[in-house]
Formats: C-alpha cells, structure tokens, sequence
C-alpha cells in the first residue's frame, strides 16, 4: 500500500511511445522527479515523495523501458536525447511552467540536456550519484547485462546490479524493491539502453554543456558509489559551484537507504533558491520560565489496545507532574479514542499514512504474514517519520514518547542528530521471530538482519532513548534467540529495557462480579452470555464470521445464550451475518468492562485484549493470526505463562468445533496467575524521571 495516492496520472505518447507520469500534491513550487536507468521506475522515490508532497507540487516519471511507460526496442530508442525530450513532454503535459529537477544516476544528464534545451523551464538540478561519465573515469566497470557471464540468466544479473547499487549492510529491503521493480523490464531493453547512444560523450562536450548553465545545483554522492564514482560528483559540484554532500559509506541510492538525509537536503536545496510566501504564524516563542511542560505522544495505530494503556499511563503521568501539557501524534481509529477521552490530537496528525489500512490490506482469511507486512510498510513509516520531524521542529517537546512508534525509534538510530529533545519507547514485544523457520530460509535470514540492525543501533547509539520501558515482566517474554550469533530475546530485553507491570486500563479488583456487571450494563442475568471481539482493526472479520456460525449451534443447545459481537471501529456490523440472539456493535468504549461481564469470551491473539481478559479472570477461547509472529510467539507465550486462554487454529476449526469450544471455556473456572499491580504508574514515573530529571531506576 502507497504512503499517498496521486492526484493525477497521466500519459504523454512521444513517438508512439508511452511515458507514464504521476502527480501528488498541490504546491506553488513543482518538482520533477526524473527516470533514469531502466531498472526502476517512478516508485523509486517512494521515499521522498510522500514528504516532498507536503511541501511541493510532485511530478514522477516512469522512463521508458519499465514501469508503465513504453518498451521500445533497439539502442536509439533509449538515448539520452529521448529520455531528456520525455521529461519535457512531462512537463508539458503536466501543466508545469518550471520545476526543480531531482535526479539519480543517468537522469543527471537527460535534466542537463533538458535545461539546455529548454532554458527557463528548469529551475534547478538535484543530483544524485551524477551519472555524468566523461567527467571522471570509472575505475571498475560494471558487467552488463549482455556479459558473457550473465548471457541467458537475466535474474542472475539483476540480483548481481541490485546489490552492486546498495553495499551498505541492513538493506535487505531497497535490495528486494529494486529486484522488483528491474523484474518488471527484460534483457533486451537493458541490452539496448546500455548501447543507447549517450550525450555528452566526450569530457568537453560535458564540461561545456555544464558550464553553458546558469542554474542552482545541489550533489548529492555516496563515498561506496560503485556505479558512479565519487570523483564524478565532485567533478560535477566544482564546475557548477553546487554543494556537495557527501554520504561517507553510502552506495549509489542514498534515497532509498538514506532518506531523512536526503528529504531534508532537497527540500532546503528548493527553499533556499524559491522565493517563498510569508510563513503563517506559528507556535508564539516564550521566555523560558513561562513555559510549561509539554510532551508529544505517538502511539501505535495497529489495533486499540496501545491507546488504551497510553491513557492509563497519561492519567498516571499527570498525576506526577501535574503541569504537563500532552499532545498526540495519533492516526484513526487511535485519534478517535484519545479525542474521546478529552486529550488533544496534533492537527498534523490527519496527514499521516494509515498504517491499519495496510495493516487489512495484507490480510486474508485470518492470515497476516505480521513481519514482511511490516517491512512491506517501510514508505509508510517514513512518511510518517518525515511528518513527526516536522512536527518536533515546529513546536519545543519536552517530552517525546513513542509506544512501539517503530518509525520514530528506527530513523532516529539511522539519524541520531535529529533527536532535539528526551525521548522514551514502550513496548511489550521486542524483536522478531521466524513463524516457520525450517521452510521459509529466507524469513528467517531476514528476521535475523533486522534483529541484528536494531541490536546494533542501541549498542552505537545508547543516548537515542532516553528510556526503554517494556510493559510486562522478563519471564514473560520467549526463551528464543534473535538470531544466529544474537543474544536472546529475554537476554537482550534485560540489558537494554526497565520493566513494568502488565499495563492494563482498569482495575481488576474492580471487574471480578460478573453478575453485577452484567446488570451495570444492561445485559442483566440468568442466561449465558458471550462476547466476540477484534480489537480495532479488519483484520478479524473472518473470525467473527465462523463465530457467527457457532454460535448458532451453540444456541441450538441453549436457547436462551446471547453473544455480544464487537465488530470495531473499522468494520460495519450490518456486513455481518445476523443470528438469532446475537447483537452486532461497532466500536464499544470500555470493551474491557463487557468482556468482564461475560462467561465466556472469543477473541483474535491481540495481546491487548487477551492480558484483559486474563486481567478479570474471565475465561476465554483465542485465534492468533497464522504467520503473525508477535501473536504466534510473544502472546501464546505470555498467555501460557500466565495459565490463560484455550489457543484454536482458525485454518482447523469448523463452526461446531467452535461452538463446543465455547461451551467448555463458559463452564470452566480459571486458576490464571495474577497480573501484578501498578503498571500504569511505574511506567509514568520513567517518563516523570526523564521530565524532572531524575535518573533512571
């Protein structure tokens, strides 16, 4: 799922050839960002575009030869002149006067050529890993595609190309996404753009057509550059007088590995050299001793359960230091429920990507493949991490908290400087782990690089957090390594988290008389009574769906029992199916209140309700999403630790196994380990520690 959606896509025909284009936000000023070497296509910006949309009027361009633009055959279809003459139908076709250029690679030359060829159109030229190749020589070639070696094993060649453009350790993922997107194009047509005529071609002919121009230029070069040497980019910074940024062990995307970096030299490059409105009025500056404390909250969106205990530690927090100001970072159904509870919602929060929507997009049949949908969310949680660096330079925090804000906490490890003020992480899951080790290698080598990445960052770069509070006790977490040659999930979690308490969002003593519960709210007593839910996502539709159909068959043995189904915030109960004597909610404020009132209850193996559950001493039957590896791993964990719940396998429960299920958890009695007290303000008082500054305990 994209980050954000274009708001014009176009096609311009140049020759009988297609040039597929896209267009995203509505500024004064426009960018184009260019094509280049036919390995990739438009998406290849897919990090710096959801920022720069924020800011910019944004053009991409699918170059000839991949994406959905043409794929004509034979070298002169692809020289330099066509590709510089595609991107000024573009912008043409695109309603574009002039725009500021942004180029990787061979789309430095086709914006050189197209600011020659159509003075006053450009306004100025970021370059990056200038593929300008008679500026300087290139001391080790690169093996084409049509080499002797890759002749008839044209995957084996992208996957040499791939890792050849990204050398830096942890990119597992930009490797995968440029294997994609080369995979979308064939052989012959980078066959025939590597022996496309090229312009400039001889080093005069370069240092003439650079020097002809009169234009703002910005470079941008990795010292690991192994498809454009960095004496290229020098070159090119030292006959135009641009800046050069040099990126010391970045290879030849420092966009796609690098992107805080390279969003914030592009987007300073374009002010500096624009003429810009005057700024609206923004936070009033006070004198120091007028100001009171504030933090900026950022809370996890995937599901409810987060919010919940964040407003319980809040309560708490406030408690401690009375004065605080809160503000929250929070997207729906989050921001709805904080909003809900009185406390106030960033207004930059209706910009961020929905990290739920792709969430359900990556589900199907009660099946979420957890760990590559969250790597699969990497143009997501940039977005969302270029919009909370904008928000933290807009307005002084004393304060920043992140519950498991796993964007937040992984580009400030990637880019430690951009922390300006304390920081602490939640979390009650700690690193990943494989779901099927022995028949996915693959999964389990990628699990074992992000481990050691996240292991890495806290060991270099220890003052990021401030603090590190993980919510729940040491001996609730696996036994299980993080990796071959890496600590243990519970070793590593001592060494670099304080614990806390279980957090959860009442007070158990309170919610252990169902009966009279049951007539606080309504329900009243004498019959059975359960209650389905799915926490705050549309993920579990599937699941109460077979529950819909159990428990038919569980009121065809007792007639009177009533099932309470709480579809959510993100699911419409008249999509599901109606069956006599059950009520269909939507999202139900206090879930946690109507789960203890049941006899029995059925829920998705989302922690947050489950540790509620076990909480209230309620019994209950659970379906931990197959391939979802916090579910299968970290809560089947805590659950057994804790005696708690009958554990089901969706793909292998039919309605009437269901329905028995059901029956047996409503007659059972449970002997749960207690859940210790006190959560909410032990984990308030880290935070009242970093805000006082008291040291840690």
């Amino acid at each position: 799922m994209r980050a954000v959606e274009p708001t014009h896509v176009g096609e311009v025909d140049r020759d009988g050839v297609r040039i597929h284009y896209e267009v995203f936000g509505s500024g004064a000023t426009t960018l184009l960002m260019m094509g280049t070497f036919p390995v990739v296509d438009g998406h290849q910006w897919k990090a710096q575009v959801p920022f720069l949309a924020r800011h910019f009027r944004v053009v991409t361009i699918d170059p000839r030869g991949n994406g959905r633009s043409g794929r004509p055959t034979g070298p002169a279809a692809y020289s330099d002149d066509a590709n510089a003459d595609d991107a000024l139908a573009v912008l043409d076709a695109s309603g574009t006067d002039a725009a500021f250029l942004v180029a990787l690679c061979s789309g430095t030359k086709w914006s050189l050529l197209l600011a020659d060829r159509a003075p006053g159109r450009v306004r100025g030229i970021v370059a990056i890993g200038p593929g300008v190749h008679p500026l300087a020589p290139q001391p080790e070639p690169i093996e084409p595609v049509d080499h002797q070696r890759w002749l008839g094993d044209w995957r084996g060649w992208v996957d040499y190309h791939s890792a050849l453009l990204l050398p830096e350790p942890f990119s597992s993922k930009a490797f995968d996404d440029v294997v994609g997107w080369s995979l979308q194009t064939d052989a012959a047509t980078i066959t025939a753009r590597t022996h496309a005529p090229l312009r400039p071609s001889e080093e005069q002919e370069a240092v003439d057509l650079v020097e002809r121009l009169h234009l703002p230029m910005l470079v941008i070069h990795g010292t690991e550059d192994r498809c454009q040497p960095l004496d290229r980019g020098r070159r090119l910074a030292e006959l135009t007088g641009a800046r050069l940024v040099v990126v010391e062990g970045a290879g030849h995307l420092p966009h796609a590995r690098h992107p805080v970096l390279v969003n914030t030299e592009i987007k300073e490059f374009v002010d500096m050299h624009t003429a810009l409105a005057p700024a609206a009025a923004g936070t009033p500056w006070l004198f120091a001793r007028e100001r009171k404390r504030r933090a900026l909250w950022v809370c996890s969106p995937i599901g409810l359960g987060h919010v919940l205990r964040d407003l319980a530690i809040a309560r708490a927090l406030r408690e401690q230091v009375p004065e605080l100001e809160i503000e929250w970072l929070a997207q729906p159904p989050v921001s709805d429920v904080v909003r809900a509870h009185g406390e106030v919602v960033h207004p930059a929060s209706a910009e961020l990507a929905s990290e739920s929507a792709h969430w359900e997009s990556e589900a199907e049949r009660h099946d979420l493949h957890a760990f590559h949908a969250f790597r699969r969310m990497d143009e997501i949680l940039c977005a969302n991490y270029m919009l909370f660096d904008d928000v933290v330079r807009d307005t002084s925090y004393d304060l920043w908290v992140g519950d498991e804000s796993w964007e937040v906490d992984h580009f400030l490890h990637e880019n430690p400087e951009r922390k300006i003020a304390p920081y602490a992480f939640l979390t009650d899951v700690v690193g990943f782990l494989p779901v099927d080790p022995g028949g996915d290698r693959r999964e389990a080598e990628l699990v074992t690089d992000y481990n050691a990445e996240m292991i890495e960052h806290r060991e270099r770069f220890p003052y990021v957090r401030d603090r590190s509070v993980f919510i729940g006790g040491l001996d609730e977490l696996p036994e299980a390594s993080l990796g071959a040659g890496l600590p243990t999930v519970r070793d590593w979690t001592r060494r670099w988290f304080t614990t806390v308490p279980y957090v959860v969002p009442f007070d158990p003593a309170a919610f252990r008389r169902p009966a009279a519960l049951r007539r606080e709210l309504g329900y009243g007593t004498g019959y059975p009574l359960y209650v389905a839910a799915v926490g705050g996502t549309a993920v579990g539709r599937d699941l109460l769906e077979l529950t819909a159909e159990a428990f038919a068959l569980v009121r065809a043995e007792e007639p009177d029992a009533r099932l309470v189904m709480v579809t959510g915030p993100r699911l419409d109960p008249d999509e599901l199916p109606d069956v006599e004597g059950m009520d269909k909610l939507g999202y139900v404020d206090g879930l946690f209140a109507h789960l203890a009132a049941a006899d029995a209850a059925i829920v998705q193996g989302g922690l947050s309700t489950t540790m509620e559950l076990v909480a209230a001493r309620r019994p209950f039957v659970y379906f931990p999403l197959a391939h979802h590896w916090e579910q299968q791993h970290f809560v089947t964990h805590r659950l057994d630790h804790y005696g708690a719940g009958h554990r089901m396998d969706y793909r292998a429960t039919s309605p009437r196994d269901l329905a028995d299920a059901m029956v047996r958890a409503r007659r059972s009695r449970p002997t749960y380990r207690p859940v210790r007290r006190g959560g909410a303000d032990k984990a308030a008082a880290q935070l009242a520690s970093v805000l006082m500054g008291a040291p840690a305990r």
